[in-house]
């Protein structure tokens, strides 16, 4: 079982990755590929002078893989909450369980739907719908968050990278029973 699965591998979902991965939780990284980032081109991300949008995202997977996130490419079409955790189902790689499920699903809410958690409307351009989420990042339903776009926090890669990073944080407080802080340092000269 995983500690943590993140599905969507967008700034969101590789931003969470990469915090829940580098915590040392096991940690699944779930995409299809489909993120509307990869059609963009960044010119206002902090630290990336330009950079494409297939870049940035290639350079998140790769980054929450190097921590020892594992990497799934594949469509999630269901997911079963169980006594203990959560069953995710996929379309060609099977079934993966889950302690805890950050969603990262850009404008897509169905997954959200198909669980029976609350919605509200959107109100960024073109997102019509998002996940109902607290100020950490939790859902209607216990163990299931939500971060980026699907949860409401804005259209544009560098905030919802952050909202990524934030719900992790949060999700990796939780399980640890206290606030988990990762600051790296330089080392001594």
């Amino acid at each position: 079982m995983y500690d943590i699965v993140i599905i969507g591998a967008g700034p969101a979902g590789s931003s969470a990755a990469l915090f829940a991965a580098k915590s040392g939780k096991k940690t699944l990284l779930v995409d299809n590929d489909k993120s509307v980032t990869k059609r963009a081109l960044f010119w206002n991300y902090l630290g990336v002078m330009e950079m494409t949008g297939p870049e940035l995202v290639e350079t998140g997977k790769q980054q929450a893989v190097k921590f020892g996130a594992e990497l799934v490419q594949d469509k999630v079409t269901n997911i079963v909450k169980k006594e203990n955790g959560f069953v995710i189902e996929t379309e060609d790689k099977g079934q993966f369980e889950a302690n805890q499920i950050i969603l990262t699903t850009g404008m897509l809410v169905d997954l959200a739907g198909q669980l029976g958690i609350e919605t509200k409307p959107g109100t960024e351009p073109r997102v019509k719908t998002v996940i109902s989420v607290d100020n950490s990042g939790k859902t209607s339903m216990e163990g299931v968050w939500a971060a980026g776009v699907c949860a409401g926090a804005g259209f544009h890669a560098i905030i919802t990278a952050g909202d990524g990073a934030k719900v992790a944080v949060n999700v990796i407080s939780e399980l640890n029973g206290e606030r988990y802080i990762d600051h790296d340092v330089l080392p001594a000269k």
